[in-house]
């Protein structure tokens, strides 16, 4: 088996309101790009990634010379073909290498008709639980529906995916609006969804400072973990020593050398493993497995998935020993999906994990069609820009804050 072509199509998916983060927001839709990989023997693996546009397509496109003739199974060859270290310094490819990746792995999966899960050493769970993801939202420009600014909406949201999905722990994607006001909303977050689990995610956006006060203020609840509520890793040890409740990051320990230098000096209990960020399912297994030695805790992280994505998630933690927290997923915020029969579905809050041969999904030719038309009409949008603050952007740490008392609905171009 040979590969003889790669393709890449980007297209962008309706959410159902815009979400807002620490850096800017998502503007009422994900653009993700779709990777097609094609051997001598007419089997289609399917890759994901993030972002894209003509950009990420010419990048692909780019890798056709370093992928034609190769043979999928020869993964460890396929690392450094497209991220040698070296000339990595170059060209950083570990996202082209992660949606690459995947594709392989689809590929051996089909080929020898086993899911990919057996090929990482076989599923140690048919389900993997997820934990809500709640953002602070616009209103869909379209419906005027879907805000979430006031502890009430926050509250009201979380109750509403919990009696849809069954999720049992609860993620707020902070950063946006004054700390303080924030901490009102987390907390009454925890007191109307009594006996569930929650973490805080302010992107990194406070300072060394604020995280403690803000870390002192929520050690009473029940804390899955604090994540990244300071940027670097010399912060986030600072804020360790001073807060008792376990510290998470998927943006300062993404490699393996960030890997080593956290268990040298440790600054993070927690490492949440993304399948994208890491470059591939593979080395988040490797990374796990590190993590197992040293007793540091695993999660598998979210980087706004659509269907191939969250396959890759749901076959990693099929198959990893130390998942002892609830994946994160962008995934319930999605109106449609690319892959066929449409979204997968939580159950009692957990996806189950696919079991047909290679990742277990397959393209919907007609939606794959649908949202490339629906990307060309509206384009990209910039990430680390917010619609409702023209020439807004943020610090790090950031002072710039939000005003939760203003309701605006902006336009989405």
């Amino acid at each position: 088996m040979k590969i003889v072509d790669i393709r890449a199509t980007t297209v962008t998916m309706p959410l159902e309101a815009p979400l807002r983060h620490s850096n800017g927001a998502h503007w009422g839709r994900f653009v993700r790009t779709i990777v097609e990989v094609e051997t001598d023997d007419g089997l289609i693996g399917l890759g994901e990634m993030g972002g894209g546009g003509e950009s990420a397509e010419l990048a692909f496109r780019g890798l056709k010379s370093y992928l034609v003739g190769h043979d999928p199974f020869a993964l460890e060859a396929l690392r450094f073909k497209i991220c040698n270290p070296t000339a990595s310094l170059y060209n950083n490819r570990t996202q082209l290498h992660a949606a690459v990746e995947f594709a392989c792995l689809d590929l051996i999966g089909q080929h020898l008709g086993v899911p990919v899960y057996q090929l990482l050493g076989g599923k140690l769970r048919d389900v993997v639980p997820f934990a809500s993801y709640l953002f602070f939202r616009y209103a869909d420009p379209a419906t005027g529906e879907g805000e979430v600014r006031t502890p009430e909406q926050l509250v009201a949201h979380a109750r509403e995916l919990k009696a849809a999905h069954g999720f049992r722990s609860h993620k707020l994607k902070g950063g946006v609006f004054p700390p303080v006001y924030e901490l009102e909303c987390y907390r009454a977050l925890a007191a109307a969804l009594d006996g569930d689990s929650f973490r805080y995610d302010p992107n990194g956006a406070l300072s060394v400072e604020e995280s403690i006060h803000f870390g002192k203020a929520i050690a009473d609840l029940r804390n899955d973990y604090y994540e990244d509520p300071t940027w670097g890793l010399n912060g986030l040890r600072r804020v360790r020593s001073m807060v008792d409740i376990p510290l998470a990051t998927n943006t300062v320990v993404v490699n393996f050398e960030q890997l080593a230098a956290n268990v040298l000096d440790l600054a993070v209990d927690v490492i949440l493993l993304d399948t994208t960020f890491w470059g591939g399912i593979r080395p988040c297994l490797k990374a796990a497995g590190v993590c197992e030695t040293f007793q540091l805790g695993v999660a598998v992280h979210s980087s706004g998935e659509l269907g191939i994505q969250l396959a890759t998630m749901l076959h990693l933690g099929a198959v990893l020993p130390n998942l002892t927290f609830a994946a994160d997923a962008h995934y319930h915020h999605l109106r449609d999906d690319i892959i066929r029969g449409g979204k997968l579905a939580y159950r009692d809050g957990a996806i189950a994990v696919p079991d047909g041969p290679g990742l277990g999904v397959t393209l919907d030719r007609e939606k794959l069609r649908e949202y490339a038309e629906l990307y060309r009409e509206l384009g990209g949008y910039p990430y680390d820009r917010d619609p409702g603050r023209p020439g807004w952007y943020a610090l790090v740490p950031n002072d710039r804050w939000a005003d939760p008392l203003d309701a605006v609905a902006p336009k989405l171009g």
